[in-house]
């Protein structure tokens, strides 16, 4: 026995090093083409959402373009048309089938369609639907076996999601922990971390700029706290209390405003389908609501990625406005779901995190107004939050928020930041439930379970069978 442990310690180091070749030798092409997919993404992005700002009347075109995405994927490919949920799938097993390459070009395209006509979608379900399809492309070419080739998947999810938003931490992190909720596997960290650096530095190289979001200093306010406490003005890492309890509260209402997002879209997506047969008039139908919908608003801000305002329309809400006093209004944030469950629910493309940061920024902004308590706290705060209530990536979340807000704020990580952006994730995490906007998520099960079986029902199975439901939450 002395022997064998022995022998293991000097082979184990060897098994790793080769492990750690062999996935740098695949990842780093991999994150090469895939950083420059997404910068190519990018750049087309802001130049479409420009010429919509410039030429409103696009937004009437809106059915059009949707009838033409949903033909394209109609005659090229309609696997590709489950999106993130099919990578998913595909990850679960597999054996199952690949991804196909053309998701990539179908997505880009789509998205593209959406954002130029004024649809309310993301850029994250792009971003890893062209990694997944460019992995499953490499994957299918080089003949990986069924456990390197979900490997490879990961790691294309994890390229594309920090490359898209300048987060190879939090894209590393969410490609394995939005598989299943409440597990996270350790293998693939490696690989999904080295294509994400490899993936955002590419598209750094292209010149793409991501967007920087300024959470003013409430280091002051904190410090004042522990003064009194400790007879001292200077604090290394310093929280305050009533704080943390404000921010408990208002993650009850990033809680419930994940789960509206997710079953809000889920429902407009399965009423369209029930209701409207022919595929192709879905978009069509879709279009027309979202062009009434903003009619009967009067106002464009709900329209289109939101990250940040039209120029030519000072005052308009966007995400980096919701950092701002006055920034956001008391409903942005349910109108901004209701836009994106009535686009993607009708089959447009593009995603719904950066939809997601929209309503949990706009959401802290009026809870920090409730509250009396920092604005751009808790915008910060709620744009973690309702996404990783929304994904189950509570990690992911809390981690993401370090990449974007922290650099550059060395105050920031004085604050107590780092516990009060843990608490908003973890606690928005519990309090969610077990709704996703990925009904390809693997349910959270308990060990017992884990370790009489292999199989994990998905979230999708769940709801088409309720007394799985039932006899999972009676264990």
């Amino acid at each position: 026995m002395a022997a064998k442990v022995s022998a293991s310690i000097y082979v184990e180091p060897f098994q790793a090093a080769r492990f750690l070749a062999r996935w740098t030798a695949l990842c780093v092409p991999l994150g090469i083409a895939i950083g420059s997919a997404v910068a190519l993404f990018l750049a087309s992005l802001d130049a479409v959402t420009q010429l919509r700002w410039r030429e409103p009347w696009l937004l009437y075109l809106l059915p059009i373009a949707g009838i033409l995405t949903a033909a394209a994927y109609r005659v090229f490919g309609q696997a590709a048309e489950a999106g993130n949920n099919l990578i998913l799938d595909r990850i679960h097993r597999p054996g199952g089938g690949g991804v196909p390459l053309r998701m990539a070009p179908l997505v880009l395209a789509g998205t593209l369609l959406t954002h130029l006509c004024g649809g309310s979608a993301g850029r994250e379900g792009t971003a890893v639907q062209m990694g997944g399809g460019i992995a499953g492309g490499l994957a299918n070419w080089l003949r990986l076996d069924p456990r390197d080739t979900r490997l490879l998947l990961m790691a294309g999810v994890a390229a594309g999601f920090g490359a898209v938003f300048g987060t190879p931490l939090a894209g590393a992190l969410f490609a394995v922990e939005v598989l299943a909720i409440g597990r996270l596997s350790h293998e693939p960290l490696v690989p999904c971390l080295l294509a994400a650096l490899v993936g955002d530095a590419t598209t750094t190289a292209w010149g793409i700029e991501h967007t920087h979001y300024h959470v003013a200093s409430f280091l002051p306010t904190v410090t004042a706290t522990v003064t009194a406490a400790r007879g001292s003005g200077i604090a290394a890492i310093a929280f305050d209390g009533w704080l943390l309890a404000k921010i408990a509260l208002a993650s009850a209402a990033f809680a419930g405003a994940s789960v509206l997002f997710s079953e809000l879209t889920h429902a407009v997506q399965r009423l369209s389908q029930r209701w409207i047969r022919w595929p192709l008039a879905r978009p069509v139908v879709g279009g027309m609501i979202v062009i009434l919908y903003a009619a009967v608003l009067g106002r464009s801000d709900y329209l289109g990625l939101g990250v940040v305002a039209d120029p030519a329309a000072p005052g308009s809400v966007s995400i980096v406005s919701s950092f701002q006093p006055a920034g956001a209004e008391p409903l942005s944030w349910l109108h901004k779901t209701v836009f994106t469950a009535l686009t993607v629910g009708h089959g447009f493309k593009g995603g719904e995190v950066t939809p997601l940061f929209f309503v949990g920024a706009s959401l802290g902004h009026v809870a920090a107004r409730l509250l009396d308590a920092p604005v751009g706290l808790f915008a910060a705060l709620g744009f973690v939050a309702v996404f990783g209530g929304a994904t189950k990536t509570p990690l992911a979340s809390t981690i993401m928020a370090l990449e974007l807000f922290a650099p550059g704020n060395p105050e920031l990580m004085r604050s107590g930041f780092v516990v009060y952006t843990a608490t908003a994730c973890l606690l928005t995490y519990l309090m969610s439930g077990q709704t996703s906007i990925y009904l390809s998520q693997q349910s959270r099960r308990d060990l017992a379970e884990l370790a009489s079986t292999d199989h994990s029902p998905t979230l999708r199975e769940l709801r088409s069978h309720p007394t799985a439901e039932d006899s999972l939450s009676a264990k």
